[in-house]
């Protein structure tokens, strides 16, 4: 299989390391992984703050990039629901188009369910050793379903223990621009689920959008946790840092 890597802003600019980790489980999974230089943003951004005509100019540029590929493969829930669920929708005044982007929306997937649905990717790679709880994003959890597969793939290494936390798919605040507009509720909701985090006794938090992991990150630490580790699923997968245990 040829996949098309959409690596993500936050990936590429915050935490790049994200991006092998996610390379190095799809290759593994026996895919041929092609990296579009010229990639930038899926235009998520425009689009939930109204900007319909940059969100167009941003899904054309994305066509014309990744429809050439069997599948387009994506280490963030969020990005992966603007494409698969908002990008058709943008253009469904232009049958041509709309038929193209729902087209290519099928072949679009978050990176864990690409892995356990599309690739069948039997056992990760990595040699993780830890306990784990798991935080749900918003896009990923509800816009495309993503529940049991990063929880699937994690089952697979001996050497990890999943504490479940309370409210695990409860938003962590972050929700783009939602942080921005309405601080005072997302600083609360960012403090509910550091409760929720420190009462799941485990030593790091996981999850599969780095934006929902930047701001948990964040606020752990603004709240005196620097114990916490926070790590992307592909992160704990792939096992990319060699100081990966604990």
């Amino acid at each position: 299989m040829r996949v098309g890597f959409f690596v993500t802003c936050l990936v590429d600019t915050m935490r790049p390391r994200i991006g092998f980790a996610a390379i190095r489980l799809l290759e593994t999974a026996g895919c041929e992984v092609v990296v579009p230089a010229r990639q930038t943003c899926c235009g998520q951004p425009g689009f939930n703050s109204g900007d319909r005509k940059s969100a167009r100019t941003m899904a054309l540029k994305f066509l014309a990039e990744f429809e050439a590929f069997d599948y387009v493969v994506l280490p963030s829930g969020s990005c992966a629901g603007m494409i698969r669920v908002h990008y058709p929708d943008l253009f469904r005044d232009d049958p041509a188009l709309h038929q193209r982007f729902a087209a290519l929306a099928q072949r679009t997937h978050e990176l864990t369910d690409f892995l356990v649905n599309v690739a069948r990717l039997g056992k990760a790679p990595g040699n993780f050793r830890g306990t784990l709880t798991y935080h749900d994003s918003c896009s990923g959890l509800r816009e495309l379903d993503v529940y049991k597969q990063p929880r699937a793939l994690l089952a697979t290494m001996p050497g990890v223990t999943l504490n479940e936390m309370v409210e695990s798919t409860t938003c962590c605040g972050f929700g783009g621009t939602f942080s921005v507009k309405y601080g005072e509720l997302s600083t609360r909701m960012a403090d509910n689920k550091c409760k929720h985090i420190t009462e799941a006794h485990a030593n790091t938090i996981v999850g599969g959008d780095l934006g929902c992991l930047l701001n948990i990150e964040g606020r752990l630490r603004r709240k005196g946790d620097h114990r916490t580790r926070v790590l992307h699923v592909a992160e704990v997968l792939a096992d990319v840092e060699p100081d990966a245990t604990g």
